[in-house]
């Protein structure tokens, strides 16, 4: 068992002190902010904004000594713009301009009016670039919150990444098998990427695959912590050479393209490549340059070299990754472009390797934060014991089938569970129903068959199962092919007629909880026309029939075995109908007996989301554990009150959007209706601070909540027995820092526990770990990324790491008559995190459940959106 385990996190190091800079700013100038604007808002475009995206990708891979852009200089003039280690020369950065204002403006007067200014020396000049300035830069500057929470200058969330990774590219990584040099890669959205290049290749099924080591740079605070984090993660990035998907699939694959300057030298011109977005257009019907590429100005800029045109690079990717004359460019892999034999992730001895190398070069500046020690030895909770034979009635799976049984008639409460299972293949239907009887320890002589429903009747469980094909209820939806009308309103329309069908197809009367098991194709055979999926369409048809909705696929060639499937079909369903408890905890006798959890999640979707329609929801879930009750519950917002869980995601399906105060208000209200007993509320604070700004880090305080403007209030004002958790994973940002587990015999793996900084009695912030499932398990000694002389090299293998949870006990007992202590409850969270018909999940069950519930928020574009792109009067719809 490991002792502790490392994170590839750093901070300043107070011994060293500041680590000062002198940089070089530019402001954009009110002048020339202000034609750039003009011209901008004259063109076809309208745009009252500056699309700086193109120009700062090109400034950064083309503009030597540029170290970061300041995406907010194109909403002000005055705000500094460029930071670089030294001045840009003006014929430099004229040229650049110029080039990008080209596609601002169709005037060529004007365009010409604004180069010549661009390059003027005379400072009298109204559009002369404005002169640079000198300002030292402290890039460990650090403030304490009132709550104690160390944290940056907002600037330093651009500029230190940045920082961080050309320390990092200066010099070569030396691995046990070989040398890697790495390239900036900067997105200009707060991170930084570092690639290893060239990519190294893998020579498999007569190919040559080409991957690359990928580092990526974030900066972040920790609750309470009095000094910011650098976090590094570590990975692999494959590159695509054979793009087996027709042109017009082709959304938007990432292009990292290396070039040499087309002018003397400068710092750091060596260390980047340039970010382009490569995808098919529907006008023009043509693979193009999309999203503000740079690589469209390049030819303007250099006519001496042969860039990569984007039908050829889709083509002939291998060989521009390979380089020619100068010039390469490497496709970004997505497993939407085919297949590849290289697997994703690092192995834990080559994570730990990279963090050697990188610590040494962070040194002296920054420090590595120190190990985490185990807290508890109590990393599970009362989970059943495993059995060696499975045929024996006492065994582990015999346990688990009568515990969900009784999870099952808690959860219906006499109610009896009507389900119909819509199929598409023969072998489905039967398979699930000789899943269901043996998930829930059904004895074989209480099934019975009787004019087409199989029921069965055990201890107080009545179900009913009737069967049917699913026919065109489970066919691709039929999409509009108008391109002009938005696609959610389109999609909108499409699963409508879904809808009608189902209810048109629904002759059968509903006499308890209704659940539909429907066999669908996988997302594979819908691809060729985006949004046909009929998943979401019928899960919102048969919601509104109120039934719920459990999907499995159609049996294909590398899906899991049917009878597996099957299973899982099951116990999800249940999950949906609350028929899942938590297992009895083994915190510690401090934890009161009728404790009960309670989680909030924000459900918030973009143009992106599963109806293409934006919204927002709070999910509230209650959960009673104790011996009296086991229940599940969820709050009802239109009714103000706990329902049965599978009542709250019905519901979901017909709630509107919130805004921001109004979901500050709702949370409120919630609270309120937990103060009839003790209560742990369970709260993703990178999930909810959107909608609740006081849970950002640097508004922490100990013990204290606050909302909108209000001051803050101590927790026991929403409670006398409320404790508060706040929980934390890397959120798509890197939040929370990669880890291994290491000892004093240079053993490297993983493990699972509780975790804390040493020596600090006041402590309230942990982190939760996951062991490595037997599924995932590899053989230790495995690399990837270069041959050692005592490894084996295993590309092809991909690399399953589990991810840390961050754990801040936000608001517990804190008097010295009767304090809590911390470590208890963030053990209890992190227990919550295991059950026996699972592995570990990534939240606790609670917090699960809540985040599950997304699955029932499917808002469609709005009526009269819909009638307005359609051409109808109000009279010719009917409500």
């Amino acid at each position: 068992m490991y002792h502790a385990i490392r994170t590839v996190a750093f901070e300043p190091d107070p011994e060293h002190g500041p680590w000062p800079e002198d940089l070089h700013v530019l402001r954009l100038g009110e002048d020339l902010h202000h034609e750039l604007t003009r011209r901008q808002e004259r063109s076809r475009r309208g745009r009252p904004y500056l699309p700086m995206g193109r120009l700062h990708s090109l400034l950064r891979a083309w503009a030597p000594g540029v170290l970061a852009t300041d995406r907010n200089a194109g909403a002000d003039g005055q705000l500094p713009w460029l930071y670089a280690r030294e001045p840009v020369p003006r014929r430099v950065l004229a040229p650049l301009i110029g080039t990008w204002a080209a596609a601002l403006t169709a005037d060529q007067d004007e365009l010409d009016d604004l180069e010549e200014e661009l390059w003027s020396e005379d400072e009298a000049a109204r559009l002369c670039l404005p002169t640079w300035e000198t300002e030292r830069i402290d890039l460990t500057e650090t403030s304490l919150s009132p709550g104690g929470t160390g944290e940056p200058p907002r600037r330093l969330y651009r500029l230190l990444p940045e920082a961080v990774a050309f320390r990092l590219a200066s010099t070569p990584c030396r691995t046990e098998g070989g040398i890697l040099r790495f390239r900036v890669v900067s997105s200009g959205t707060g991170g930084v990427d570092l690639v290893s290049w060239p990519p190294l290749r893998y020579e498999q099924r007569k190919q040559t695959w080409y991957y690359s080591a990928r580092l990526t740079v974030t900066v972040h605070t920790v609750p309470f912590a009095p000094r910011f984090r650098v976090h590094v993660a570590t990975g692999v990035r494959r590159w695509a050479t054979l793009l087996d998907i027709p042109r017009w699939k082709l959304g938007g694959a990432t292009v990292l393209l290396d070039a040499p300057l087309p002018w003397p030298e400068g710092p750091d011109q060596d260390y980047r490549l340039m970010v382009n977005t490569l995808g098919y257009d529907w006008s023009s019907k043509e693979i193009t340059w999309k999203r503000r590429s740079p690589a469209l100005l390049l030819p303007d800029l250099d006519i001496t070299r042969r860039f990569p045109e984007p039908e050829e690079l889709f083509t002939s990717p291998e060989k521009w990754l390979n380089g020619r004359q100068e010039v390469a460019a490497g496709i970004v892999y997505h497993p939407v472009l085919g297949p590849h034999e290289v697997g994703a992730g690092l192995m834990p001895r080559e994570r730990a390797g990279l963090d050697t190398w990188i610590e040494q070069r962070l040194s002296p500046v920054l420090r590595r934060v120190a190990d985490l020690g185990r807290v508890t030895r109590r990393n599970t909770p009362s989970l059943l014991p495993r059995s060696a034979k499975q045929s024996e009635p006492g065994s582990r799976e015999a346990q688990r089938a009568l515990a969900r049984q009784a999870a099952l008639r808690r959860a219906l409460d006499g109610r009896p569970l009507d389900v119909e299972i819509l199929w598409q293949s023969p072998q489905t239907r039967d398979a699930l129903l000789a899943a269901l009887p043996k998930v829930i320890g059904l004895a074989p002589g209480s099934r019975t068959d009787v004019d087409g429903v199989t029921s069965w009747t055990a201890d107080g469980v009545r179900i009913a199962v009737r069967t049917r094909p699913a026919g065109e209820l489970a066919s691709a939806l039929r999409l509009s092919p108008d391109r002009k009308r938005r696609p959610a309103v389109r999609l909108a329309d499409a699963m409508t007629q879904r809808c009608a069908l189902v209810a048109e197809a629904d002759g059968s009367t509903h006499r308890g909880v209704g659940l539909v098991i429907a066999e669908i194709a996988g997302k594979a055979h819908f691809a060729s026309v985006p949004d046909s999926d009929p998943k979401h369409a019928l899960r919102l048809a048969h919601g509104r029939q109120g039934r719920l909705t459990q999907f499995i696929n159609l049996p294909e060639t590398g899906t899991a075995a049917l009878e597996h499937r099957a299973d899982w079909a099951w116990l999800d369903a249940f999950r949906q109908l609350g028929a899942i408890r938590p297992p009895a905890h083994r915190a510690g006798a401090d934890i009161p007996g009728d404790l009960q959890y309670a989680a909030l999640w924000l459900v918030r979707y973009s143009k992106d989301g599963p109806t293409r329609n934006p919204a927002r929801r709070l999910v509230a879930v209650r959960v009673r554990a104790d011996s009296g009750s086991g229940t599940v519950e969820g709050w009802d917002a239109g009714r103000t009150e706990w329902v049965p869980y599978p009542d709250m995601l019905l519901s979901l399906t017909e709630a509107s959007s919130m805004a921001s105060t109004d979901l500050e208000r709702e949370i409120r209200i919630v609270l309120f209706q937990l103060r009839d007993r003790p209560t742990l509320l369970l709260v993703n604070s990178g999930n909810m601070r959107q909608c609740w700004p006081r849970l950002r880090n640097g508004a922490l305080t100990r013990d204290m909540l606050a909302f909108g403007t209000d001051p803050q209030q101590h927790l026991t004002a929403y409670g006398n027995d409320l404790r508060m958790v706040l929980v934390r994973d890397e959120n798509g940002r890197g939040e929370v820092p990669e880890w291994y587990a290491h000892d004093a015999s240079a053993r490297i793996g993983f493990s699972e526990g509780i975790w804390a900084l040493p020596d600090d009695p006041h402590n309230r912030v942990f982190a939760s770990t996951a062991g490595t499932p037997p599924t995932a398990a590899r053989p230790k000694g495995l690399m990837k990324l270069a041959p050692a002389p005592e490894s084996r090299t295993a590309p092809r293998t991909t690399a399953w790491n589990p991810r840390l949870l961050e754990v801040t006990v936000l608001g517990c007992r804190s008097s010295e008559r009767s304090a809590d202590h911390p470590v208890d409850w963030a053990t209890l969270t992190h227990q919550l995190r295991y059950h026996d018909d699972y592995p570990p999940l990534a939240y606790p069950l609670p917090l699960h459940l809540a985040q599950l519930a997304k699955e029932y928020v499917l808002p469609l574009a709005l009526r009269t959106d819909r009638r307005a792109e359609s051409g109808e009067s109000a009279s010719d719809v009917v409500s």
